[in-house]
């Protein structure tokens, strides 16, 4: 009867001329408004996941506790302060409203939140997000929009990639989100190893971050000792200091595999250099062969590294030439000049790897001689117990 009645209402010519003499079509249509609680109830404002453009009180806009960046420049702030106390905001922030507290939590523009206060702006453009939670999507989007900030420290990334990991990213998708490849976010996450002076000395600018890498890969206790000698200036370059501390691990390692402890130690290393021309650092606990063996070697080794002089006086020859008289000496030789150019470009390199290797091997002799191993039975050994102490 109803699907009768709907499809008679439904033709124009049908209710124009005949409406009149059909009273049961009006009845027939009252059921119509029964229909319309299948519709979804909608939900209350507060819950609805929705988001909006809006000028709100800086008052009531609070710092997300779990904002990944600890550290504002003063002086930059109060650089934007001027300016937006002059062009006003010129970008809005992004806050979550709390319906329980009717304030709102920063998700994005800290640092324009915080300049604002300084302008004392009573109000800010924000967007504004209803219905989200205090959620891993939510702190993703705070350390996406902070990471390869400047003013950002390394150690703040890696926390806040660490964060993310722990929150159920992994490495690829943590790179991803931010923008940096998946060796990127690991290297700062290593950075974590660090112990709390290196991280100071990171976040101060005093130590490199590439060096601190390298750094974090030793124990704590050779971390203190590998700083102060950073900080005294006892290496020439960053390079120098990164071979010493490579070399330091493997030491580490080595001495870890034959159950030592190692620790670097300056007195030691005092008390052990330049013991004569023939001292063999490092080697005094091997057997009388495996000397003899080295000793043979590094004769060999040097008579063949004293015969570069020769090469460094002809290079040195070829440098102090006139062009024009070696263009008519070398012209037409086998090869010609460019035969000749490759020839030192392939010293050249070949140079360069070798101050590579000899930077490691200065530095791997140098962790040798200024090394103090601790047998951790002697040492357990020596301290006396608690038992005892009583």
């Amino acid at each position: 009867m109803t699907a009768t009645v709907t499809a008679t209402a439904a033709t124009p010519e049908a209710t124009s001329k005949k409406a009149p003499a059909k009273p049961r079509a009006r009845k027939a249509t009252a059921p119509a408004k029964a229909a319309a609680p299948q519709q979804a109830t909608p939900k209350p404002a507060g819950d609805e996941k929705r988001t909006q453009l809006r000028n709100i009180p800086t008052g009531k806009i609070d710092r997300d506790p779990g904002q990944p960046r600890e550290h504002f420049d003063e002086a930059s702030l109060r650089e934007l302060a001027k300016s937006m106390a002059k062009l006003g905001q010129l970008q809005p922030i992004t806050v979550r409203y709390i319906p329980e507290t009717k304030r709102f939590t920063l998700i994005m523009g800290e640092r324009r939140w915080r300049a604002a206060q300084i302008a004392e702006l009573p109000q800010m453009k924000a967007v504004v997000m209803h219905g989200t939670g205090e959620g891993r999507e939510t702190f993703a989007m705070a350390v996406a929009e902070n990471v390869g900030r400047a003013d950002m420290t390394a150690v703040e990334e890696a926390k806040a990639f660490h964060k993310l990991v722990d929150a159920g990213y992994d490495v690829d998708e943590v790179a991803e989100l931010v923008g940096k490849s998946a060796a990127y976010v690991q290297w700062r996450i290593d950075l974590l190893r660090l112990c709390p002076e290196a991280q100071e000395a990171l976040v101060k600018g005093q130590l490199p971050v590439g060096l601190a890498w390298y750094v974090g890969k030793l124990s704590k206790e050779n971390q203190v000792r590998f700083l102060g000698k950073w900080v005294r200036g006892d290496f020439k370059s960053a390079r120098d200091a990164e071979a010493f501390a490579q070399a330091l691990h493997t030491e580490e390692k080595r001495q870890q595999d034959q159950g030592s402890f190692f620790v670097l130690s300056d007195e030691a290393a005092a008390a052990r250099k330049d013991n004569g021309h023939d001292a063999l650092p490092g080697t005094l606990d091997l057997p009388d062969e495996e000397r003899e063996r080295i000793t043979a070697d590094r004769a060999k080794l040097v008579g063949k590294i004293d015969k570069l002089g020769q090469a460094g006086e002809i290079l040195s020859l070829l440098a102090a030439a006139d062009a024009e008289e070696l263009a008519l000496l070398l012209a037409g030789t086998p090869g010609g000049i460019g035969g000749h150019r490759l020839r030192v470009k392939h010293l050249q390199d070949i140079a360069t790897k070798a101050m590579a290797n000899l930077r490691k091997a200065e530095m791997v002799a140098e962790v040798r001689a200024s090394g103090l191993q601790v047998n951790p039975d002697a040492e357990a050994a020596a301290t006396p117990s608690a038992d005892a102490t009583a």
